[in-house]
C-alpha cells in the first residue's frame, strides 16, 4: 500500500503509525513484545478470541482513577473557596449496573434524564437520594416515580414542569427538591466560546425569567429550591466558558438570594477528552480550579455567600477508558488529490459508533494485532452499513501494509458509542467487556440475530416451514 501526503485539515503523518498517543488511550494501554495492544492485562488477540468483535472493552481501574481524580479535583477547589461540591456522573454518556457501582464506590452521585436511566440507576443499588433526574420532556409517569422513590433533585426544565412536579410531589406527601435550568446566553466547545444574549435550543429556560420562575417554584410547599443548573456544552478543554457563564448565573443568583437563601449551584458539565494526538484538554484539576475562582469572584462581587457547587462530568470520566475492538475486512485504494485514499473496511460501523455520522466526531485507530514498520498510509475506516457516511475515523495513518484479518483498535469510545448503539440494517449490538488487573468480564450481553429476529412480531406469525403466509396478508 503506497503512502500518500497529508489532506488538507487532517491529521499530519506520524512519525511511527504504532505508537498510542498517551491522553488518547487508556492509561494501562501499552504494546506486548508481540507488538499486540494490551488493555489492563489483556491483550486486544485473546480478548476477541473470547468474545469477538466488535467488541467494545473498558478499563476498570481507569474509569475509577478518572471518576476519583476529578471528585479529587472539585473537592480540592471547592475546599479553597469555603464551600463543598457534589459531583454527578452524568450517566447518558454511558450507564450500565457496573458503571453505576463504580461511579458510586468512588464517591459520586449519579445524574440520569429518562425513566430507563434512572432503572438502571436504581437498579443498580445507587442511593435515590444521591441521584438528579434531568430531561426537556419528563413524562408524567417518570415525575411520579422519580418523586415516589426520592430522587434527591429533579431538575425543572421548562415553566410548565413546575406544576407537574410540585402537583406529583403534592400527592406523594413529600417535599421534592429542585433545581432551575437556565440558558447562560454562553455556548462553548472545545477551547473556544461565545456569549450571547439569548438561545435558542430545547433545554432550559431563559436566564432573565429565572426571577420570576423561581417565585413560582417557592409558591408550592410541595417544592424546595435548590438553586439554578447551567450546561454551555461539550467537549471543554479550559475553564473560560464555564467562568463567563458562573459571572452571569451569579448575577442572578444573588437577585434570588435576597428574597430566601439558594443554597446551590450546578454549573454542569462537558470537560473535553482527547480523541487524536492534536487534542490537548487542560489538566481538570486546573479547570476546577479556574471556574470555583469565577464563582468566589462573583459571590464577592454580589456580596452573597458562596453556595454549595455541583458538576455533571461524563465523557471525562468514562471515554479515554473505552476502546473498540474491530476485524479489518476489506481495503479498497480510491485516488484522491495529491495521492490515495484507503478506505479501510471492519466489521462495525455506525450502528456502534454514530459520533462520526451525526458529528463529524474525530477519531483515531491503530492496529491492535501487532507492530509493522510499513511507512504510514492514509486511510479513512469505514463500516459495513449500507450508508456513504457509514464512517469511523475520517482521516487517520495506519501502517501501509494493513490487511484483512488485522484486528484494528479505536480508542476514546467509552462515551456515546454504546449509549447511541443502534440495530441499523439488523446489525447486533456488540457486547462491553470491563479488564481489571488481566481479567476480563462482560458487563453488557451483546445481542444475537435470534434476539433480533424474536422482537419481530411478524416473524411470530409464520410457522416454522414458513409455509403459512403471515397473519394480515393475503394468501
Amino acid at each position: 500500500m503506497a503512502s500518500t501526503a497529508p489532506v488538507p485539515g487532517g491529521p499530519s503523518v506520524p512519525d511511527d503509525a504504532n505508537a498510542l498517543a498517551p491522553l488518547v488511550w487508556p492509561s494501562s494501554a501499552a504494546r506486548d513484545a508481540s507488538g499486540r495492544i494490551v488493555i489492563a492485562g489483556r491483550d486486544a488477540a485473546s480478548l476477541v478470541a473470547e468474545f469477538g468483535t466488535p467488541l467494545y472493552v473498558v478499563d476498570e481501574s481507569d474509569v475509577r482513577a478518572r471518576a476519583a481524580r476529578i471528585r479529587r479535583a472539585f473537592d480540592d477547589a471547592a475546599a479553597s473557596i469555603g464551600t463543598t461540591v457534589t459531583v454527578y456522573y452524568a450517566g447518558k454518556a454511558f450507564l450500565s449496573g457496573a458503571i453505576v457501582h463504580w461511579v458510586t464506590d468512588e464517591g459520586l452521585a449519579v445524574d440520569v434524564c429518562t425513566g430507563g436511566e434512572l432503572a438502571v440507576a436504581l437498579a443498580a443499588g445507587a442511593a435515590p437520594a444521591r441521584i438528579g433526574f434531568h430531561g426537556n420532556n419528563k413524562s408524567a409517569a417518570e415525575i411520579e416515580r422519580a418523586v415516589g422513590v426520592g430522587v434527591g433533585v429533579i431538575v425543572i426544565d421548562s415553566e410548565i414542569e413546575i406544576e407537574r412536579v410540585a402537583d406529583a410531589a403534592a400527592r406523594a406527601g413529600r417535599v421534592q427538591p429542585v433545581r432551575l435550568r437556565v440558558n447562560s446566553g454562553v455556548h462553548a466547545s472545545t477551547h473556544e466560546f461565545l456569549a450571547t444574549a439569548h438561545e435558542d435550543q430545547k433545554f432550559g429556560v431563559p436566564l432573565d425569567r429565572a426571577v420570576e420562575l423561581g417565585a413560582r417554584i417557592r409558591s408550592h410547599a410541595s417544592l424546595a429550591f435548590l438553586g439554578l443548573h447551567c450546561h454551555i456544552g461539550s467537549q471543554i478543554f479550559d475553564a473560560a466558558g464555564f467562568a463567563e457563564s458562573a459571572e452571569r448565573l451569579i448575577g442572578v443568583h444573588a437577585e434570588l438570594s435576597r428574597e430566601a437563601p439558594v443554597p446551590e449551584l450546578n454549573l454542569g458539565g462537558g470537560f473535553g477528552i482527547a480523541y487524536t494526538a492534536a487534542d490537548e484538554p487542560a489538566p481538570i484539576e486546573e479547570i476546577a480550579m479556574g471556574i470555583v475562582r469565577a464563582v468566589a469572584d462573583g459571590c464577592r462581587e454580589h456580596d452573597v455567600p458562596v453556595p454549595k457547587l455541583a458538576f455533571e462530568p461524563g465523557r471525562s470520566i468514562i471515554g479515554p477508558a473505552g476502546i473498540t475492538l474491530y476485524t479489518v475486512g476489506t481495503i479498497k485504494p480510491v485516488p484522491i488529490d495529491g495521492g490515495v485514499r484507503h478506505y479501510v473496511s471492519v466489521d462495525g460501523g455506525m450502528s456502534d459508533n454514530a459520533r462520526t455520522a451525526l458529528y463529524g466526531a474525530e477519531y483515531s485507530a491503530r492496529i491492535a494485532s501487532r507492530v509493522s514498520d510499513a511507512a504510514p498510509a492514509l486511510v479513512r475506516v469505514a463500516g459495513k452499513h449500507c450508508e456513504s457516511g457509514d464512517i469511523v475515523v475520517d482521516a487517520e495513518y495506519l501502517p501501509g501494509d494493513v490487511a484483512p484479518g488485522d484486528l484494528l483498535a479505536v480508542p476514546a469510545t467509552g462515551a456515546y458509542c454504546w449509549s447511541l448503539a443502534s440495530n441499523y440494517n439488523h446489525v447486533p449490538r456488540p457486547p462491553v467487556v470491563a479488564v481489571r488487573g488481566g481479567v476480563a468480564r462482560v458487563i453488557v450481553h451483546g445481542e444475537t440475530e435470534q434476539q433480533l429476529l424474536a422482537r419481530d412480531a411478524g416473524l411470530e406469525a409464520s410457522d416454522a416451514s414458513n409455509d403459512r403466509p403471515i397473519e394480515g396478508n393475503p394468501a
